[in-house]
């Protein structure tokens, strides 16, 4: 037995007066009308009305369960308005896993954006640290990765970011601008923690895969940096300050480029590039400040097989 439409069969038949009323009310046999109610008498082990030829009246216990099965269906439909509202209307809280790096220095300066325009959603981002994957307990998740993704789940390309060499103006005219890869050996290097240079140093000339453009790789032996950690806005921050020569992917130093405060070493060189997705659980039942929050991404990060921030710097890396 269907409950929910056994009550509202109920509800309906004490409304309209009648089974017929209700019947005719509800676009069905009365003969249909007639059976529900019983039905849901027979589920409660109780008689809900009692039936004349003239009139119905409702029994004692008829006439609580009706105060509590309207209670019921006002509730079953609050909550189905509020499902469809959340697919419709960007509203309530939305969870977003991301990068550190892409929370400080991409989001925080475009939420203002996002807020006058939807000022019903609520943001609440968590940036524990590196992103490996898609994490189905937030609504959207922010991840970086050199291939393409695999998982079971929808992922959309927000821009490329290449992870370039930059040092800041005073400290090159300082030190000199290397003109080769082979150069960075005479400078103070802001590098990865030694157990993740083991291999050394290596930069890529030339295009990516894809781009026709024949490669070209240069591996610059280990040696003792300047500072090495693995914290980003670390490196970030030592760069800006002139210690040495740092390896920083596009998006976080983007500010930095057009302010001057960094200058691209080296622009025909690049560490690797990192693609920027936005990934979610699934396209179905997309409540609504999921889906704007998306768009909004891809709006602010161009959607492309690209990277925005050199190219909005005016140092796209020279093929």
């Amino acid at each position: 037995m269907d409950l929910l439409r056994a009550l509202s069969v109920f509800t309906h038949v004490i409304d309209d007066g009648s089974f017929a009323a209700a019947a005719r009310a509800l676009d069905l046999a009365p003969a249909v009308v007639t059976r529900l109610v019983a039905e849901l008498e027979a589920h409660l082990g109780a008689r809900l009305i009692n039936r004349t030829t003239r009139r119905l009246s409702l029994t004692d216990i008829g006439e609580a369960y009706l105060e509590r099965a309207r209670r019921i269906l006002i509730e079953v439909d609050e909550a189905h308005a509020l499902a469809i509202s959340a697919t419709t209307e960007p509203r309530g809280n939305l969870r977003v896993l991301t990068p550190p790096g892409i929370a400080v220095h991409q989001l925080a300066k475009h939420l203002p954006k996002f807020r006058q325009r939807y000022p019903q959603v609520t943001l609440e981002l968590h940036s524990p640290g590196a992103v490996p994957t898609m994490d189905e307990s937030f609504d959207l998740t922010i991840l970086q990765s050199r291939e393409d993704l695999e998982g079971d789940f929808v992922a959309r390309r927000l821009a490329r970011t290449e992870v370039i060499m930059c040092a800041s103006p005073e400290y090159l005219d300082r030190r000199g601008r290397p003109l080769h890869p082979d150069d960075l050996q005479d400078h103070d290097g802001l590098l990865p923690p030694a157990m993740d240079m083991q291999r050394g140093l290596v930069l890529q000339r030339g295009g990516l895969a894809g781009d026709g453009v024949a490669a070209e790789t240069v591996t610059l032996a280990p040696s003792k940096p300047a500072l090495s950690t693995g914290h980003l806005d670390t490196n970030y921050a030592a760069a800006l300050s002139g210690l040495g020569v740092a390896g920083l992917p596009s998006f976080l130093i983007e500010d930095a480029l057009h302010e001057h405060a960094l200058e691209r070493v080296l622009p025909e060189w690049r560490l690797y590039s990192l693609t920027i997705w936005a990934a979610i659980p699934s396209r179905k039942y997309l409540p609504a400040r999921t889906r704007v929050f998306l768009d909004f991404l891809l709006e602010i990060f161009g959607g492309e097989d690209r990277d925005p921030w050199l190219a909005a710097a005016g140092c796209e890396t020279r093929n």
